[in-house]
């Protein structure tokens, strides 16, 4: 792919006013604009709980912070729910603006789904996750969580960098909830997105997938469990059947292995902590979350508000940056492929 198109309008939504979202985001944003000329910033929030002192007389052209009022006014490290629809208004501006092509990718700050499911009007649906919510904004039914790290060469001996990528079937539910939630037309729809957003936005060719299965050793050939054998397993069939290089399902202790970072591009987890717990341990906090199976390109961090550090100088923006530099890169990917087209 061609590393230096044509300008990539990026757009940050802050999140949770009271977290580090505001900090991280506009930490993160000069220092990505410092290492990439060819990129703007539009940060979304109320000025007041930005140091906007802080942008440098030759990055203002390029960062802009687009104003949208908190209810109330916000403090470091105390929630109010009073806010809540405030944080819901800053992801409806970005999704708009990326829809309507005024962005090219958005970036998600942390958010706080108690404070927000505390502050909506009662009756309304459970607030879950950006994940679900920006579905629901952009009319799709079915999306999907991924989570991405670069490996540095010499972990786990791996002879060079490597990207992990792991994608969720199931995301924020009870655990109990997790053998219904699985379906096979479920579990291959997932694979199809994964399939075709490592295509479409990753540019990978042709990507070579693993699946989890559900219960200890993946079901020990129905005595633990009959899920692998009535529902995944079929379903990775059917994906297979359509052409994609998938395989499974694996058992969730030994899918993670050293050897399959060579040469796997994408494994999918049958629910989050399956997936995550490793991911988190070995991508060292800086993971990005990517949304897949949206018209548009989303990117976040892989950490919560941190209310106990808001405020204070002592949060970390890599994780923010690492989600700055993936969504200029699948804008990029995406620009590309469709100049390619035309």
């Amino acid at each position: 792919m061609i590393q230096h198109p044509a300008l990539v309008n990026l757009v940050i939504c802050s999140g949770e006013p009271a977290g580090i979202g505001p900090e991280v985001s506009i930490a993160a944003a000069l220092a990505f604009l410092q290492e990439q000329s060819a990129a703007t910033i539009t940060l979304l929030g109320d000025p007041s709980v930005f140091s906007a002192s802080d942008i440098p007389a030759e990055l203002a052209a390029r960062l802009k912070i687009e104003s949208i009022a908190t209810s109330v006014p916000a403090f470091a490290g105390q929630l109010n729910p009073a806010n809540a629809q405030y944080v819901l208004n800053i992801l409806d501006v970005a999704s708009k603006g990326c829809l309507d092509g005024r962005f090219d990718a958005m970036v998600t700050a942390p958010l706080q789904k108690s404070v927000i499911n505390d502050g909506v009007v009662p009756g309304n649906t459970l607030f879950t996750g950006h994940t679900e919510y920006l579905a629901t904004l952009c009319n799709q039914d079915h999306v999907v969580m991924m989570l991405c790290a670069t490996l540095p060469a010499g972990f786990l001996r791996l002879q060079k960098s490597r990207d992990l990528r792991v994608a969720l079937v199931t995301t924020h539910l009870p655990l109990r909830e997790v053998p219904d939630a699985l379906t096979r037309e479920h579990i291959l729809e997932t694979i199809q997105i994964v399939d075709q957003d490592l295509r479409a936005k990753f540019g990978i060719a042709q990507p070579a997938i693993r699946v989890a299965g559900l219960n200890p050793h993946a079901g020990e050939s129905g005595y633990l469990g009959r899920e692998e054998i009535e529902v995944i397993a079929p379903a990775i069939q059917a994906a297979q059947d359509l052409g994609i290089l998938v395989s499974g399902p694996y058992p969730g202790d030994t899918m993670f292995d050293a050897g399959a970072l060579e040469r796997v591009d994408a494994f999918i987890a049958m629910y989050h902590d399956q997936g995550l717990a490793p991911f988190k341990f070995v991508s060292f906090g800086g993971g990005v979350n990517v949304t897949l199976g949206l018209p548009i390109i989303r990117t976040s961090v892989d950490h919560g508000t941190a209310l106990d550090i808001a405020g204070k100088g002592l949060a970390d923006s890599g994780s923010m940056l690492e989600a700055l530099r993936l969504a200029y890169q699948l804008a990029v990917n995406m620009k590309n492929i469709k100049n390619l087209k035309t």
